[in-house]
Formats: C-alpha cells, structure tokens, sequence
C-alpha cells in the first residue's frame, strides 16, 4: 500500500515538473491572492508600514495599478517585478478576493494635532474623491483610510516628485497645499480608526 501511494505521488510530481497540468488548472483566486501576503499581510490588510493594506480595493482600481506596475507607469520597488509575473486574468482573480474583504485598520501612532488639522483640509479638499474619510473602495481612487503613515508619506513624495502621475483633480488641489498642510492629511489618513 505504500508502495502504491509513493508510486501516485511520484507520477502526480513527474506530471506537474513535465507541464501536463497547466498553471490554469492548479490556481485559484484565494491563492493567487494569498502570495500577496508576505507584503500585504492576510487578505490585504499590512502589517507593515512601508506597504499599503490592499482589503478592500475596488476591483478597477486593483487591476489598474497592477497593470501599471507591470507596464513600469507606477514606480516601485519590488511591485514592477512582481506584477510581471502575472497575467491580466490574474490581476482580474486576486481583485475579487481583495474587493471582499473589509477596509483594514491599522493600529499606530499620529499625531493628534496634525490629524485634527488634516480633518478640516479633508473636508475642504479631498472628501469629495476620498469619501468616508478615505474608506470607500472607489474605481479611481485607492484606500486611504488607516493607511500606514510612512506608505502615504512615501507616495506623496513619488506623486510631488513627478516620479508618479498625480490625477488631474488632485493636483488641483494638492497644488494649493503647503507641506505643512500635506502632511497634516497623511496624519488624518493614518488616524482613522
């Protein structure tokens, strides 16, 4: 009987090393998504600061900057290589599992003052495209709400150094801001808990 059950597994590995099964037929959306994880944390909600919670991104939006990873539109780090690997049916897959998921919160530290400052230039500026406090999966605009402050921070300076393309509506009004300004919005992002 053992013999049997060696000789099956064998054969189940001699298959998948020769390419009789295809990639299509071993992956699902769950674990497609799950090798974001390392980064991302357990169905997209970071547990790190330098990347960004991705639960509950729109579908749209996910997809879209993936494309734009992949294409080398968007900067990165590491993001460029690793969208590569991945089809457009693939970035379509991971999206409907993270679009399930909740908006993560993050448990750090703001500052106080700031975030009240921010709360006020939100309403004024950005509620409009980053509605409930930047909690609302929307098609254009990705997550906001309890981001991690150093992520934000970090894709402000990509978006101010031109290195990434601002949208046209924000830097309408990102161009009115001061610094001073700007980082009170990323600490009232960061704050939402």
């Amino acid at each position: 009987m053992k013999t049997s059950k060696l000789h099956f597994t064998a054969a189940a590995i001699g298959l998948l090393a020769a390419g009789s099964l295809s990639a299509g037929d071993v992956r699902s959306p769950s674990m497609l998504a799950n090798t974001c994880a390392g980064c991302h944390g357990t169905n997209g909600a970071s547990q790190g600061p330098a990347s960004p919670t991705i639960a509950g991104l729109s579908e749209e939006y996910f997809v879209e900057v993936m494309t734009e990873f992949a294409s080398g539109d968007v900067p990165s780090t590491i993001m460029g290589r690793i969208a590569k690997g991945y089809s457009d049916e693939e970035f379509q897959l991971m999206a409907s599992v993270f679009a399930k998921q909740p908006v993560a919160v993050t448990s750090q530290q703001t500052d106080a003052a700031k975030a009240e400052a921010g709360s006020k230039l939100y309403e004024k500026n950005c509620e409009k495209c980053h509605d409930e406090k930047g909690a609302l999966a929307d098609d254009d605009a990705g997550i906001l709400y309890s981001q991690w402050l150093p992520y934000l921070q970090y894709s402000m300076e990509d978006f101010m150094a031109g290195s990434r393309e601002m949208p046209k509506k924000m830097k309408k009004k990102v161009e009115k801001l001061s610094d001073a300004e700007i980082d009170a919005l990323l600490h009232f992002f960061a704050s939402q808990q």
